[in-house]
Protein backbone atom coordinates (compact mmCIF):
# COMPACT_ATOMS: atom_id res chain seq x y z
CA UNK A 1 0.00 0.00 0.00
CA UNK A 2 1.13 3.58 -0.64
CA UNK A 3 2.25 5.74 2.23
CA UNK A 4 -0.30 7.98 3.93
CA UNK A 5 1.27 11.39 4.54
CA UNK A 6 -0.70 13.27 7.18
CA UNK A 7 -0.23 17.01 6.68
CA UNK A 8 -1.08 19.15 9.70
CA UNK A 9 -0.20 22.56 11.13
CA UNK A 10 -0.23 21.24 14.70
CA UNK A 11 2.08 19.12 16.80
CA UNK A 12 1.11 15.49 17.23
CA UNK A 13 0.55 15.88 20.97
CA UNK A 14 -2.11 18.25 22.29
CA UNK A 15 -5.68 18.56 23.55
CA UNK A 16 -7.59 19.41 20.38
CA UNK A 17 -9.91 17.06 18.54
CA UNK A 18 -7.79 17.48 15.42
CA UNK A 19 -4.68 16.30 17.27
CA UNK A 20 -6.60 13.37 18.72
CA UNK A 21 -7.76 12.42 15.22
CA UNK A 22 -4.20 12.48 13.86
CA UNK A 23 -2.72 10.55 16.79
CA UNK A 24 -5.38 7.87 16.67
CA UNK A 25 -5.22 7.33 12.91
CA UNK A 26 -1.42 7.41 12.91
CA UNK A 27 -1.35 4.78 15.68
CA UNK A 28 -3.91 2.65 13.86
CA UNK A 29 -1.86 2.61 10.65
CA UNK A 30 1.34 1.82 12.51
CA UNK A 31 -0.39 -1.03 14.34
CA UNK A 32 -1.51 -2.37 10.95
CA UNK A 33 2.08 -2.03 9.64
CA UNK A 34 0.90 0.43 7.01
CA UNK A 35 3.34 3.18 5.92
CA UNK A 36 2.44 6.54 7.46
CA UNK A 37 4.26 9.80 8.20
CA UNK A 38 2.98 12.88 10.00
CA UNK A 39 4.40 16.08 8.49
CA UNK A 40 3.97 19.43 10.26
CA UNK A 41 5.78 22.79 10.22
CA UNK A 42 7.97 21.41 13.00
CA UNK A 43 9.17 18.71 10.60
CA UNK A 44 11.05 21.44 8.72
CA UNK A 45 13.67 21.26 11.49
CA UNK A 46 14.46 24.96 11.09
CA UNK A 47 15.98 26.78 14.09
CA UNK A 48 13.74 29.73 13.24
CA UNK A 49 10.41 27.89 13.61
CA UNK A 50 9.83 28.42 17.32
CA UNK A 51 11.09 32.06 17.47
CA UNK A 52 8.95 33.04 14.49
CA UNK A 53 5.87 31.30 15.87
CA UNK A 54 6.45 32.91 19.28
CA UNK A 55 6.65 36.36 17.65
CA UNK A 56 2.93 36.08 17.02
CA UNK A 57 2.39 37.02 20.68
CA UNK A 58 3.96 40.41 20.07
CA UNK A 59 2.08 40.88 16.81
CA UNK A 60 -1.19 40.12 18.57
CA UNK A 61 -0.63 42.99 21.02
CA UNK A 62 -0.72 45.31 18.02
CA UNK A 63 -3.41 43.60 15.95
CA UNK A 64 -5.34 40.37 16.43
CA UNK A 65 -6.10 39.97 12.70
CA UNK A 66 -2.42 40.56 11.89
CA UNK A 67 -1.52 37.82 14.37
CA UNK A 68 -3.85 35.42 12.55
CA UNK A 69 -2.23 36.29 9.23
CA UNK A 70 1.20 35.78 10.82
CA UNK A 71 0.11 32.40 12.18
CA UNK A 72 -1.28 31.19 8.86
CA UNK A 73 1.56 32.47 6.68
CA UNK A 74 4.46 31.05 8.70
CA UNK A 75 2.79 27.74 9.50
CA UNK A 76 2.09 27.29 5.77
CA UNK A 77 5.65 28.35 4.91
CA UNK A 78 7.35 25.76 7.09
CA UNK A 79 4.82 23.04 6.32
CA UNK A 80 5.50 23.60 2.62
CA UNK A 81 9.26 23.19 3.11
CA UNK A 82 8.83 19.98 5.07
CA UNK A 83 6.13 18.52 2.82
CA UNK A 84 7.96 19.33 -0.41
CA UNK A 85 11.09 17.54 0.86
CA UNK A 86 9.15 14.51 2.08
CA UNK A 87 7.08 14.07 -1.09
CA UNK A 88 10.02 14.39 -3.48
CA UNK A 89 10.82 10.67 -3.09
CA UNK A 90 7.21 9.49 -2.68
CA UNK A 91 5.28 9.99 -5.92
CA UNK A 92 2.76 7.29 -4.97
CA UNK A 93 1.84 8.69 -1.54
CA UNK A 94 -1.63 9.97 -0.65
CA UNK A 95 -1.76 13.23 1.30
CA UNK A 96 -4.26 13.46 4.14
CA UNK A 97 -4.59 17.16 5.09
CA UNK A 98 -6.12 18.28 8.37
CA UNK A 99 -7.27 21.82 7.53
CA UNK A 100 -7.73 24.14 4.52
CA UNK A 101 -4.29 25.70 5.03
CA UNK A 102 -2.47 22.37 5.05
CA UNK A 103 -4.62 21.23 2.11
CA UNK A 104 -3.70 24.38 0.18
CA UNK A 105 -0.03 23.73 0.81
CA UNK A 106 -0.42 20.10 -0.29
CA UNK A 107 -2.14 21.12 -3.53
CA UNK A 108 0.69 23.54 -4.24
CA UNK A 109 3.56 21.09 -3.72
CA UNK A 110 2.09 17.76 -4.88
CA UNK A 111 3.03 16.27 -8.23
CA UNK A 112 1.12 13.01 -8.71
CA UNK A 113 -0.13 12.55 -5.13
CA UNK A 114 -3.87 12.94 -4.49
CA UNK A 115 -4.89 15.31 -1.70
CA UNK A 116 -7.71 14.39 0.68
CA UNK A 117 -8.82 16.66 3.52
CA UNK A 118 -10.80 15.86 6.64
CA UNK A 119 -13.24 18.62 7.51
CA UNK A 120 -12.86 19.35 11.21
CA UNK A 121 -14.45 22.76 10.55
CA UNK A 122 -17.33 24.18 12.54
CA UNK A 123 -18.72 25.83 9.38
CA UNK A 124 -15.48 27.78 8.69
CA UNK A 125 -12.20 28.62 10.36
CA UNK A 126 -13.21 32.25 9.90
CA UNK A 127 -16.25 31.68 12.11
CA UNK A 128 -14.10 29.95 14.72
CA UNK A 129 -11.67 32.87 14.88
CA UNK A 130 -14.58 35.34 15.02
CA UNK A 131 -16.28 33.38 17.82
CA UNK A 132 -13.06 33.67 19.83
CA UNK A 133 -12.96 37.44 19.25
CA UNK A 134 -9.76 37.28 17.23
CA UNK A 135 -11.14 38.78 14.01
CA UNK A 136 -14.25 40.85 13.21
CA UNK A 137 -17.07 38.86 11.66
CA UNK A 138 -17.56 39.79 7.99
CA UNK A 139 -14.32 41.80 7.99
CA UNK A 140 -11.68 41.57 5.25
CA UNK A 141 -9.76 38.70 6.85
CA UNK A 142 -12.97 36.83 7.65
CA UNK A 143 -13.99 36.99 3.99
CA UNK A 144 -10.48 36.10 2.80
CA UNK A 145 -10.39 32.95 4.93
CA UNK A 146 -13.77 31.84 3.65
CA UNK A 147 -12.79 32.54 0.04
CA UNK A 148 -9.57 30.56 0.50
CA UNK A 149 -11.52 27.62 1.91
CA UNK A 150 -13.94 27.66 -1.02
CA UNK A 151 -11.06 27.66 -3.50
CA UNK A 152 -8.99 24.94 -1.83
CA UNK A 153 -11.80 22.56 -0.88
CA UNK A 154 -13.29 22.62 -4.38
CA UNK A 155 -9.94 21.40 -5.82
CA UNK A 156 -9.49 18.43 -3.50
CA UNK A 157 -9.34 14.86 -4.78
CA UNK A 158 -11.43 13.73 -1.82
CA UNK A 159 -12.94 15.02 1.39
CA UNK A 160 -13.85 13.28 4.64
CA UNK A 161 -16.73 14.73 6.65
CA UNK A 162 -16.82 13.81 10.33
CA UNK A 163 -20.63 14.15 10.51
CA UNK A 164 -23.67 14.59 8.31
CA UNK A 165 -24.07 18.12 9.67
CA UNK A 166 -20.47 18.87 8.72
CA UNK A 167 -21.17 17.71 5.14
CA UNK A 168 -24.47 19.58 4.73
CA UNK A 169 -23.10 22.86 6.07
CA UNK A 170 -20.00 22.87 3.88
CA UNK A 171 -21.83 21.76 0.74
CA UNK A 172 -24.43 24.47 1.29
CA UNK A 173 -21.71 27.11 1.66
CA UNK A 174 -19.51 25.71 -1.13
CA UNK A 175 -21.78 24.00 -3.72
CA UNK A 176 -18.75 22.85 -5.76
CA UNK A 177 -18.02 20.34 -2.98
CA UNK A 178 -20.92 18.20 -4.17
CA UNK A 179 -18.69 17.13 -7.07
CA UNK A 180 -15.73 16.19 -4.85
CA UNK A 181 -15.52 12.46 -3.91
CA UNK A 182 -16.46 12.24 -0.25
CA UNK A 183 -17.56 10.07 2.61
CA UNK A 184 -18.94 10.74 6.09
CA UNK A 185 -16.58 8.97 8.51
CA UNK A 186 -16.63 9.80 12.24
CA UNK A 187 -13.54 10.62 14.22
CA UNK A 188 -11.70 7.48 15.40
CA UNK A 189 -11.39 7.06 19.17
CA UNK A 190 -9.04 4.62 20.94
CA UNK A 191 -10.58 1.92 23.07
CA UNK A 192 -10.72 2.27 26.84
CA UNK A 193 -7.72 1.10 28.81
CA UNK A 194 -9.96 0.46 31.81
CA UNK A 195 -9.04 -2.81 33.55
CA UNK A 196 -11.33 -2.58 36.57
CA UNK A 197 -14.29 -0.58 37.83
CA UNK A 198 -13.18 2.85 39.00
CA UNK A 199 -14.22 4.48 42.28
CA UNK A 200 -16.81 7.21 41.67
CA UNK A 201 -15.46 10.53 42.95
CA UNK A 202 -18.19 12.85 41.64
CA UNK A 203 -21.57 12.59 39.95
CA UNK A 204 -20.99 14.54 36.76
CA UNK A 205 -18.02 15.36 34.52
CA UNK A 206 -17.39 17.59 31.52
CA UNK A 207 -14.27 18.10 29.40
CA UNK A 208 -13.39 21.07 27.23
CA UNK A 209 -11.52 24.34 27.01
CA UNK A 210 -12.96 27.07 29.22
CA UNK A 211 -14.06 29.31 26.36
CA UNK A 212 -17.43 30.77 25.29
CA UNK A 213 -18.32 28.10 22.71
CA UNK A 214 -18.10 25.32 25.30
CA UNK A 215 -20.77 27.17 27.32
CA UNK A 216 -19.77 25.93 30.80
CA UNK A 217 -21.68 28.82 32.34
CA UNK A 218 -24.95 27.19 31.28
CA UNK A 219 -23.91 23.92 32.89
CA UNK A 220 -23.27 25.76 36.14
CA UNK A 221 -26.71 27.35 35.90
CA UNK A 222 -28.26 23.89 35.49
CA UNK A 223 -26.32 22.65 38.51
CA UNK A 224 -27.49 25.68 40.48
CA UNK A 225 -31.12 25.18 39.45
CA UNK A 226 -30.95 21.56 40.60
CA UNK A 227 -29.31 22.58 43.89
CA UNK A 228 -32.10 25.12 44.51
CA UNK A 229 -34.52 22.18 44.47
CA UNK A 230 -32.43 20.21 46.93
CA UNK A 231 -30.58 18.05 44.38
CA UNK A 232 -26.91 18.80 44.96
CA UNK A 233 -24.84 16.98 42.35
CA UNK A 234 -21.05 17.18 42.24
CA UNK A 235 -19.32 18.18 39.01
CA UNK A 236 -15.73 17.86 37.76
CA UNK A 237 -14.68 20.32 35.03
CA UNK A 238 -11.65 19.14 33.06
CA UNK A 239 -10.00 21.85 30.97
CA UNK A 240 -8.54 25.32 31.23
CA UNK A 241 -8.92 28.60 29.43
CA UNK A 242 -9.70 32.31 29.66
CA UNK A 243 -13.10 31.85 31.34
CA UNK A 244 -11.85 29.95 34.39
CA UNK A 245 -11.94 32.93 36.75
CA UNK A 246 -15.41 33.98 35.62
CA UNK A 247 -16.74 30.44 36.01
CA UNK A 248 -15.31 30.13 39.53
CA UNK A 249 -17.00 33.41 40.44
CA UNK A 250 -20.26 32.20 38.91
CA UNK A 251 -20.12 29.00 40.96
CA UNK A 252 -19.66 31.12 44.11
CA UNK A 253 -22.56 33.40 43.16
CA UNK A 254 -24.79 30.36 42.62
CA UNK A 255 -23.79 28.89 45.99
CA UNK A 256 -22.35 25.71 44.45
CA UNK A 257 -18.61 26.23 45.01
CA UNK A 258 -18.50 23.10 47.14
CA UNK A 259 -20.04 21.06 44.31
CA UNK A 260 -17.64 22.02 41.51
CA UNK A 261 -14.03 20.88 41.03
CA UNK A 262 -11.91 22.70 38.44
CA UNK A 263 -9.29 20.13 37.47
CA UNK A 264 -7.52 22.16 34.80
CA UNK A 265 -6.01 20.73 31.64
CA UNK A 266 -5.40 16.97 31.72
CA UNK A 267 -3.36 15.32 28.98
CA UNK A 268 -5.43 12.13 29.35
CA UNK A 269 -8.94 12.67 30.75
CA UNK A 270 -10.07 9.09 30.19
CA UNK A 271 -9.17 7.81 33.70
CA UNK A 272 -11.04 10.80 35.12
CA UNK A 273 -14.14 10.14 33.01
CA UNK A 274 -14.58 6.66 34.41
CA UNK A 275 -14.70 8.08 37.96
CA UNK A 276 -18.11 9.64 37.26
CA UNK A 277 -21.68 8.56 36.58
CA UNK A 278 -22.81 10.90 33.78
CA UNK A 279 -21.04 12.97 31.13
CA UNK A 280 -22.45 16.51 30.63
CA UNK A 281 -21.95 18.71 27.57
CA UNK A 282 -23.33 22.20 26.89
CA UNK A 283 -21.26 23.36 23.89
CA UNK A 284 -23.18 25.54 21.46
CA UNK A 285 -21.51 23.96 18.41
CA UNK A 286 -19.57 20.78 17.64
CA UNK A 287 -18.75 19.43 14.19
CA UNK A 288 -18.55 16.02 15.87
CA UNK A 289 -17.58 15.92 19.56
CA UNK A 290 -14.76 13.43 20.19
CA UNK A 291 -15.07 13.79 23.95
CA UNK A 292 -18.66 12.48 23.79
CA UNK A 293 -17.39 9.28 22.21
CA UNK A 294 -14.59 9.05 24.76
CA UNK A 295 -17.21 9.22 27.51
CA UNK A 296 -19.27 6.56 25.74
CA UNK A 297 -16.19 4.36 25.48
CA UNK A 298 -15.90 4.58 29.26
CA UNK A 299 -19.52 3.52 29.63
CA UNK A 300 -21.03 6.88 30.60
CA UNK A 301 -24.48 8.06 29.48
CA UNK A 302 -24.32 11.51 27.90
CA UNK A 303 -26.38 14.65 28.52
CA UNK A 304 -25.97 17.06 25.63
CA UNK A 305 -27.83 19.26 23.15
CA UNK A 306 -28.59 18.31 19.51
CA UNK A 307 -26.30 20.93 17.96
CA UNK A 308 -23.98 20.48 14.98
CA UNK A 309 -22.87 16.90 14.47
CA UNK A 310 -23.87 15.68 17.95
CA UNK A 311 -27.04 13.87 16.71
CA UNK A 312 -24.68 11.63 14.71
CA UNK A 313 -23.06 10.60 18.00
CA UNK A 314 -25.77 10.51 20.69
CA UNK A 315 -29.30 9.19 20.14
CA UNK A 316 -31.76 10.55 22.75
CA UNK A 317 -33.11 7.86 24.99
CA UNK A 318 -30.44 5.40 23.82
CA UNK A 319 -26.91 6.55 24.72
CA UNK A 320 -28.11 9.57 26.66
CA UNK A 321 -30.56 12.47 26.69
CA UNK A 322 -30.84 15.93 25.15
CA UNK A 323 -31.29 19.07 27.21
CA UNK A 324 -31.94 22.67 26.13
CA UNK A 325 -29.23 25.32 26.01
CA UNK A 326 -31.59 28.22 26.70
CA UNK A 327 -33.42 27.04 29.84
CA UNK A 328 -31.45 26.03 32.94
CA UNK A 329 -34.58 24.94 34.82
CA UNK A 330 -35.57 22.59 32.00
CA UNK A 331 -32.01 21.31 31.89
CA UNK A 332 -32.21 20.62 35.63
CA UNK A 333 -35.39 18.61 35.00
CA UNK A 334 -33.51 16.36 32.59
CA UNK A 335 -30.56 15.99 34.96
CA UNK A 336 -32.66 15.21 38.03
CA UNK A 337 -34.78 12.73 36.12
CA UNK A 338 -31.74 10.78 34.96
CA UNK A 339 -29.99 10.85 38.33
CA UNK A 340 -33.14 9.52 40.00
CA UNK A 341 -33.33 6.59 37.57
CA UNK A 342 -30.32 4.26 38.05
CA UNK A 343 -31.88 1.65 35.77
CA UNK A 344 -32.02 4.17 32.89
CA UNK A 345 -28.43 5.23 33.56
CA UNK A 346 -27.28 1.64 33.50
CA UNK A 347 -29.17 0.92 30.28
CA UNK A 348 -27.80 4.02 28.56
CA UNK A 349 -24.27 3.32 29.79
CA UNK A 350 -24.36 -0.15 28.24
CA UNK A 351 -25.80 1.25 24.99
CA UNK A 352 -23.10 3.94 24.91
CA UNK A 353 -20.33 1.36 25.18
CA UNK A 354 -21.94 -0.84 22.52
CA UNK A 355 -22.34 2.09 20.12
CA UNK A 356 -18.70 3.04 20.63
CA UNK A 357 -17.54 -0.46 19.76
CA UNK A 358 -19.68 -0.70 16.63
CA UNK A 359 -19.33 2.80 15.15
CA UNK A 360 -16.45 4.79 16.65
CA UNK A 361 -13.64 2.46 17.80
CA UNK A 362 -10.27 3.22 16.19
CA UNK A 363 -10.09 -0.17 14.50
CA UNK A 364 -13.51 0.28 12.86
CA UNK A 365 -13.08 3.90 11.78
CA UNK A 366 -9.40 3.55 10.93
CA UNK A 367 -10.21 0.77 8.46
CA UNK A 368 -12.92 2.87 6.79
CA UNK A 369 -10.69 5.92 6.58
CA UNK A 370 -7.72 4.03 5.18
CA UNK A 371 -9.93 2.35 2.57
CA UNK A 372 -11.32 5.71 1.45
CA UNK A 373 -7.85 7.21 1.13
CA UNK A 374 -6.58 4.28 -0.91
CA UNK A 375 -9.65 4.32 -3.15
CA UNK A 376 -9.19 8.04 -3.74
CA UNK A 377 -5.61 7.36 -4.73
CA UNK A 378 -6.67 4.69 -7.22
CA UNK A 379 -9.37 6.94 -8.69
CA UNK A 380 -6.72 9.51 -9.67
CA UNK A 381 -5.97 7.99 -13.07
CA UNK A 382 -4.08 10.89 -14.64
CA UNK A 383 -0.98 12.72 -13.40
CA UNK A 384 -1.81 15.86 -11.45
CA UNK A 385 -0.01 19.10 -12.14
CA UNK A 386 1.45 20.90 -9.15
CA UNK A 387 -0.81 23.73 -8.01
CA UNK A 388 0.72 27.22 -7.87
CA UNK A 389 -2.09 29.24 -6.40
CA UNK A 390 -1.79 30.67 -2.91
CA UNK A 391 -2.19 28.60 0.24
Amino acid sequence: MSEVVIATLMRLEGPSGLQSHVRTFDTYLQDQHEPVTVVSPFSARSPFVLPIFAARIGVRRISKPAAIRWHEYWHAHYLEAALRRHLSARPDAVIYAQCPISAGVALRVRTTQPVVMVAHLNISQADEWADKGEIPRDGALFRAIRDHEADVLSRLDGIVYVSGFNKSQLEERIPALRKVPNEVIPNPVPDSTQSAAATVVADLVTVGGLEPRKNHSHLLRILGAAADRGHRYTLSIVGDGPERGALQKQAADLGITDLVRFLGYQSDPRPILRQHQVYCHTATMESFGIVLVEAMAEGLPVLTAPVGGIPDVVQPGVEGLYWPLDDAAAGADVLIGLMWDPAARSRMAAAARTRFESDFAAEVVGRRLHTFLQQTELSTTAPVRSERSGS
